[in-house]
């Protein structure tokens, strides 16, 4: 059975029947249309249910403006798919919880709390919770899941998902001992959930830029892909048909004695000039020494 309106406006758990619109009942939708459908019908209680996750307004409305854009770049396999707004809220859930946004530069300071006491307290217990054990509370007690889609959801199996719900009630209850009721605290999130007002951009503005986005990174990857191109081309153009050994760097020697300089010649030597030079140029008295 469906939950009250109330719950149904601030969470659309799966069952509850959806009005349909004249040109849903008229014929078939158009992807755009059909898309349109999706984001008016689910983008309100994403921000909602995100902004339990993360405790920032705008980091929620982009966690979910950012999934709604890759729901429309891959649009064919989610109009497929069983459930299309499981299919967006996991995706925003996973880009609400992403450890990078501990390094950005925009927004550092968290969003001021709430100004109620037992609003504040409540969303000070969540935020103490490990995002896994975060995660799963808003599913279950407040999305309002079954244990085994929870499970499937949050990438872990059913007894996990069964423990991280016992830990994560228990320390909201230690936190504030009135929540300790699962119904009560389903409640609760419902109203602190309900104090939001998110202004949810229009769909049209949401395809626009998915699609610029798609557009700019396939730019990138093609100009990267050009410039690698261009550089191998480069690189087998200039670099050596063979191997060349490397030459090695000269090295001062050390240790090695001076060159002797030459000296004045002795009698004998002087002797033996000036009869080398008064014989003949060629012949055996060249190459035989004389013996005495």
């Amino acid at each position: 059975m469906c939950r009250s309106i109330y719950v149904y406006v601030l969470f659309r758990p799966k069952g509850c029947p959806v009005k349909q619109s004249n040109e849903a009942t008229q014929g078939e939708l158009t992807p755009a249309q059909a898309f349109d459908a999706l984001y008016a019908f689910c983008a309100p209680a994403l921000v909602r249910q995100t902004y339990l996750l993360t405790g920032r307004r705008e980091l929620a409305r982009e966690a979910v403006e950012r999934a709604f854009q890759q729901a429309w770049q891959h649009w064919p396999e989610v109009a497929r798919d069983r459930d299309p707004a499981g299919w967006v809220r996991a995706t925003a859930y996973d880009y609400a919880l992403s450890p990078w946004h501990r390094f950005r530069l925009r927004n550092p300071e968290p969003d001021p709390p709430p100004a109620d006491t037992a609003d504040r307290a409540l969303l000070n217990a969540l935020l103490k919770l490990p995002p896994s054990y975060r995660r799963t509370l808003v599913l279950y007690d407040g999305v309002g899941l079954g244990l085994p889609e929870t499970a499937a959801e949050t990438e872990a199996s059913t007894p996990a998902a069964a423990s991280r719900l016992t830990h994560a009630r228990a320390a909201v209850a230690a936190r504030v001992p009135e929540l300790a009721d699962p119904a009560a605290l389903h409640r609760r999130l419902a109203e602190l959930a309900s104090t939001e007002r998110p202004h949810a951009t229009k769909p049209t503005t949401v395809r626009t830029c998915g699609e610029r986005r798609t557009r700019f990174w396939t730019r990138a990857a093609i100009a990267f892909t050009v410039a690698i191109i261009g550089s191998t081309a480069l690189t087998l153009r200039t670099a050596p048909t063979r191997y060349e050994p490397p030459l090695a760097p000269p090295q001062a020697v050390r240790g090695v004695p001076p060159k002797a300089a030459l000296g004045p010649l002795s009698h004998a030597e002087l002797d033996l000039r000036a009869k080398l030079r008064k014989e003949a140029g060629h012949g055996p008295e060249r190459l035989m020494p004389d013996i005495r």
